[in-house]
């Protein structure tokens, strides 16, 4: 692969679509220091629409990025991730994070004080474990979802998987410290984590299949930030990961992935493209090594991610041609970014990261603390470089 410099405005054909090839919040640690195919509903763009960015087309990213989604079949999911592989380069899809869990009232908030919509909003499984009819959560109730989609947006869900405290415990959580749940007895049968992992996964599916049968597609992205701080070159008893899924080490956190990667795909879940969250030297290469052995591998990743809480567009840059360099053959994105809570330092705006060629296929802004202010969202959703929600294409959410 040639050298990444910045966006690149080379055009390229892919699957009939013309695309120009080139990218928790406050409640979660601070880091410390190809197969071609025809698409089932193409996306098309106007061929003589030049990019909207004005920098100078450099190199582009390695042309091999797969065409084709790993394992999702269904028309929506391979629309979905064609309309993404056409943008990447091109274009930065903005996102936000519902309020918590499974709602649209951040991005609500954001169009009316802007005008304009996010084009994707994140909805988070968290608390799928107190999920029920009669419960103060119904994720059976897929409407927010769907009104969102019937509005033209796009859909993107992860799963803060809470496990008990101890065996039979209310209070949930997903820091290793504060539970007994040990992560390697997932794979013990009849172990009360083996259970737990599965009674957890069945609740979730049986969602994602209502999602699937409504013929809504979504980026997935599960098991984030894996490998937290364990990957420091002088390990000290801080040097772990800060969830339950990454705390065992690299080799039982991708056994994690390829067993909720399987088990979906056993259960007729096809409309899901697959991401997922690197480490990338916790920003301090000299402090910290890549996480590359945490990868679960190209066959079950679509997308890699990224969270970046407070950075500027420099250090935007650094990320994204690093990880870029890491991944060629894979889309990257800004899976988390917002204002850094501890210092009260704005993520950059997308102009500013763009120019320097931080040319992330999406980013998402956090809820509560982290969430940027009206000021940030008017610029970032008035830049020509950013697609929001009027601007995703029909086929998309029809």
């Amino acid at each position: 692969m040639k050298q990444l410099k910045t966006c690149f405005a080379t055009a390229l054909f892919v699957l009939g679509l013309v695309a120009t090839t080139q990218a928790c919040g406050d409640d979660e640690p601070e880091i410390i220091t190809p197969e071609t195919t025809k698409p089932v509903t193409p996306v098309t763009t106007d061929s003589t629409e030049t990019p909207s960015s004005p920098y100078n087309p450099l190199d582009p990213v390695d042309p091999n990025i797969a065409t084709t989604p790993v394992v999702a079949t269904t028309s929506a999911a391979k629309t979905l991730y064609s309309y993404l592989l056409s943008e990447y380069g091109r274009k930065v899809i903005s996102s936000v994070m519902a309020n918590v869990n499974w709602n649209n009232e951040e991005a609500e908030r954001i169009g009316r004080a802007v005008g304009k919509y996010p084009a994707m909003n994140c909805y988070d499984f968290i608390h799928i474990c107190f999920s029920g009819r009669d419960s103060w959560i119904n994720y059976e109730n897929i409407a927010p979802v769907q009104q969102w989609v019937k509005a033209g947006g796009l859909v993107n869900l992860m799963w803060h998987f809470n496990v008990p405290k101890k065996q039979g415990d209310t209070d949930m959580t997903c820091t290793p410290s504060e539970t007994t749940f040990q992560t390697a007895n997932i794979f013990v049968d009849g172990s009360w984590e083996n259970r737990w992992f599965y009674d957890q996964m069945d609740k979730v599916v049986s969602v994602l299949l209502q999602l699937q049968q409504a013929g809504i597609a979504a980026t997935w992205r599960p098991f984030h930030e894996a490998a937290g701080n364990a990957t420091y070159k002088q390990q000290a008893g801080w040097t772990k990961s800060w969830f339950w899924w990454g705390i065992d080490g690299a080799e039982t956190y991708k056994r994690l992935w390829h067993t909720m990667f399987d088990y979906f795909k056993q259960k007729g879940i096809s409309n899901l493209i697959w991401v997922w969250t690197t480490q990338n030297y916790n920003g301090d290469s000299t402090k910290y090594n890549q996480d590359r052995d945490w990868y679960p591998g190209d066959d079950c990743v679509d997308i890699v991610a990224r969270d970046l809480y407070g950075y500027n567009a420099d250090r935007n840059q650094q990320e994204f041609t690093e990880i870029q360099a890491t991944y060629p053959t894979k889309m990257v994105i800004l899976g988390e970014c917002g204002k850094d809570a501890n210092t009260n330092t704005s993520s950059a705006l997308p102009a500013d990261f763009w120019r320097k060629g931080a040319c992330w296929g999406q980013f998402m802004v956090w809820y509560g603390s982290n969430m940027e202010d009206n000021d940030w969202w008017t610029q970032a959703l008035t830049c020509p470089d950013v697609i929001t929600r009027d601007q995703v294409p029909a086929a998309l959410h029809q």
